[in-house]
């Protein structure tokens, strides 16, 4: 295991034991909340890069699905419900559709007011706290939708609009959801970083070879929000887990951590 100040990270030969052993972890770390409280909220993430880990969770017996409320963490603005590149029904056929949750909350991406959807989803949020997120990094290091160019350490809102940037656009083209950048919405709503720091736990998921430098300036390059995972250091209760493509980067360097 490699500890960058608080976070934890773990390299795995395949994305397949990846994804196993970060179910692991999550159903650990649920049954331990659950032992402590009635409920437990948590927040997926939408994402190919998810794949492995979401195929897992849902095949371990033993998680109480039923005491757990359910969240996801940004969508596309203007985008149907039902679309096949909306993050709510990604996460609904890999996910919410598989397990029977006790309550499900959808970002929708088809409102006509999208601000006032940052609100009503922010009090959603705000009524207990969220105790475990599980999340990936963007190719340009983002977390949920904080682009480099929007991510705000300090950021005074739960929720917000952002303009997706050029790598961000591209990722989508990457992981095969659009064919194109020029379909790829140019707008969305996303928790913020504090939102995303607050939760008690994170668990991150982040496999491939496209994901290698964001993954070394994670845990290596500077704290700032040229890469807003970075800030994931800084969690006091933060795991990352990696594929040996991600891992490359990382475990080519010869800097001590």
């Amino acid at each position: 295991m490699i500890v960058a100040e608080n976070l934890k990270v773990e390299v795995f030969p395949t994305r397949d034991a990846m994804g196993r052993a970060a179910a692991s972890h999550v159903r650990e770390e649920l049954l331990s909340i659950l032992e402590r409280q009635q409920k437990a909220r948590v927040v997926f993430a939408a994402a190919p890069s998810q794949n492995e880990f979401l195929a897992s969770l849902v095949s371990i017996p033993d998680i109480p699905w039923e005491r757990i409320e359910a969240f996801h963490m940004d969508e596309y603005i203007g985008v149907a419900r039902d679309s096949p590149q909306s993050f709510g029904q990604f996460l609904r056929i890999h996910l919410f559709d598989r397990v029977a949750f006790g309550r499900v909350e959808f970002i929708d991406p088809s409102v006509r007011d999208p601000e006032g959807e940052c609100v009503r989803y922010a009090r959603l949020l705000a009524e207990r706290p969220v105790d475990l997120i599980c999340m990936g990094i963007g190719e340009n290091g983002h977390i949920a939708f904080n682009d480099p160019p929007v991510a705000d350490f300090s950021d005074p809102l739960p929720l917000k609009i952002v303009e997706l940037d050029g790598p961000c656009r591209a990722q989508q083209v990457h992981d095969g959801s659009f064919a194109h950048i020029e379909h790829v919405p140019r707008f969305a709503i996303t928790l913020t970083v504090p939102t995303l720091f607050a939760a008690r736990k994170l668990s991150a998921v982040v496999p491939g070879p496209r994901k290698a430098h964001a993954v070394y300036e994670t845990v290596k390059g500077p704290l700032g929000t040229a890469c807003p995972a970075s800030i994931l250091r800084k969690h006091p209760s933060a795991k990352l887990f990696l594929d040996f493509d991600s891992a490359a980067l990382l475990q080519a360097s010869d800097t001590d951590l």
